[in-house]
C-alpha cells in the first residue's frame, strides 16, 4: 500500500503542473486584463471597455498615454517579463505554497482565503453534517420500508427540494422569515450581527447560529436526495443478496442482520466519498447564497476575481484547491482499504 500511495503523490507533480499550465496559458488570451482594466480607469471610462483578444494589445483607451507610462504599468503587474519566465517563477512560488498578491485587493492570495473561510466554513461544514447525519438514517430508513408510505412521501418531498434551486429557496426563506413581506424571524444578512463583539460567549454562539439558520436552509435542501437516495439504493442492493438470506435463515434478528452484516458492506459507496466532501467542505463557495445573505466568502472572491482579471487569485485558489481535490481523491481511495480489507492495492497495480 505504501508503494501504492508514493505513487499516488508523485503523480500529483504532473497533473498539478498540467493544470497551472493550462489555466496559464489561457489567462494570457483572455481580453482586457489587469494592465488594460487600470489603463481604461485612469482615462475615466471605468473598467469596462472594448479590449482586443491579446494582451499585448491595449484598449483604444490607451491612445494618448505616454509608452514609458504604459511600460510601468506592465512592470507593476509583472507583465514585462516573457510568458514563460513568469509561468516558472510562479511554479517556483507555489511550491513554497507562495501564491502571490492580490493585483486589487493588495494582500496576499493566502491571507485573502483565510480572511473568506469563516463563511464558507460555516455554509460547508454545517451543510456536510446535516447532510451526512440526515440522510443515512433517513436512506436505511427507506431501503427497510421499500415501498411503503413513509418511502413514497418522503421522496416526494426531498426531490421537490431538490427541484428548487438553492438561490430561488433563499430568496423565498428571506421574504418569509427575513422581515419581507410576512415574518421578522431570522437576520436578514451577515454572518453575525454588529454589536457581536460586546455579547457573552453564549449570546455570540447563538447570534451566529441564528444567523446560519436561512443559508443553510438553503444550502442544505437540494442536497438531501443524492445522498437519501444514495444510500437507500446501496442498502437494497445488499438486502436482496444471498448471505442476507443466510443470515436470516440462521436465525438472526433483524437488526442483527441490518446493522452488522448490510450495513458494512452499504456504507462502502457513501464512506468513500467521506474525505473529499468533508475536505471540500471547508472550501465551498457558493456565488447566489453569498450574494443574497451577504455573505463575504470565497464564492463571491472567485466570481470578482475573474471578472476583475486578478490572475495571482484565480491562479493562486486553483492550485489550492486542486492539490486539495488530489489529496481527497488518495483519501477516498484509501478508506477503502479501511473499510473492506479485502482490497488489495498491490492486487490493483498489477
Amino acid at each position: 500500500m505504501w508503494a501504492y500511495i508514493l505513487k499516488r503523490l508523485l503523480l500529483m507533480i504532473p497533473t498539478l503542473f498540467g493544470v497551472m499550465l493550462i489555466t496559464f496559458v489561457v489567462t494570457q488570451f483572455v481580453p482586457g486584463g489587469p494592465v488594460e482594466q487600470l489603463i481604461h480607469q485612469m482615462k475615466g471610462q471605468g473598467a469596462g471597455g472594448e479590449a482586443s483578444g491579446s494582451m499585448s494589445t491595449l484598449y483604444r483607451g490607451d491612445r494618448g498615454l505616454d509608452k514609458e507610462r504604459i511600460e510601468s504599468l506592465k512592470a507593476l503587474y509583472g507583465f514585462d517579463k516573457p510568458a514563460h519566465e513568469r509561468f516558472f517563477e510562479m511554479i517556483k512560488n507555489y511550491a513554497t505554497f507562495d501564491l502571490g498578491e492580490s493585483y486589487f485587493h493588495h494582500k496576499s492570495v493566502m491571507e485573502l482565503v483565510v480572511s473568506k473561510l469563516p463563511v464558507s466554513i460555516s455554509l460547508g461544514v454545517w451543510t456536510f453534517f446535516i447532510v451526512y447525519l440526515t440522510c443515512i438514517p433517513l436512506g436505511v430508513a427507506k431501503a427497510v420500508r421499500d415501498g411503503s408510505a413513509f418511502d413514497v412521501i418522503s421522496s416526494t418531498v426531498i426531490l421537490v427540494g431538490y427541484a428548487i434551486p438553492g438561490f430561488v429557496l433563499g430568496i423565498l426563506l428571506l421574504v418569509l422569515f427575513g422581515g419581507g413581506s410576512f415574518w421578522d424571524i431570522f437576520p436578514l444578512r451577515g454572518l453575525v450581527s454588529d454589536n457581536w463583539a460586546t455579547l457573552p460567549w453564549h449570546a455570540k454562539i447563538t447570534d451566529y447560529l441564528w444567523h446560519m439558520v436561512l443559508p443553510i436552509t438553503a444550502s442544505v435542501v437540494g442536497s438531501f436526495a443524492v445522498m437519501t437516495m444514495l444510500t437507500k439504493n446501496s442498502f437494497i442492493e445488499e438486502i436482496r443478496k444471498q448471505y442476507v438470506l443466510t443470515a436470516r435463515a440462521k436465525g438472526l434478528s433483524e437488526n442483527t442482520v441490518l446493522y452488522k452484516h448490510i450495513f458494512r458492506n452499504a456504507v462502502i459507496p457513501l464512506v468513500t466519498g467521506f474525505p473529499a466532501a468533508f475536505i471540500g467542505a471547508f472550501f465551498t463557495g457558493s456565488l447566489l447564497i453569498e450574494t443574497i445573505f451577504s455573505l463575504d466568502g470565497l464564492g463571491l472572491l472567485s466570481y470578482e476575481s475573474v471578472l476583475k482579471r486578478d490572475y495571482p487569485v484565480v491562479l493562486g485558489t486553483l492550485y489550492l484547491y486542486t492539490l486539495l481535490g488530489l489529496v481527497a481523491k488518495l483519501l477516498s481511495d484509501l478508506s477503502y482499504v479501511l473499510i473492506d480489507p479485502r482490497i488489495q492495492f498491490e492486487s490493483v497495480d498489477r
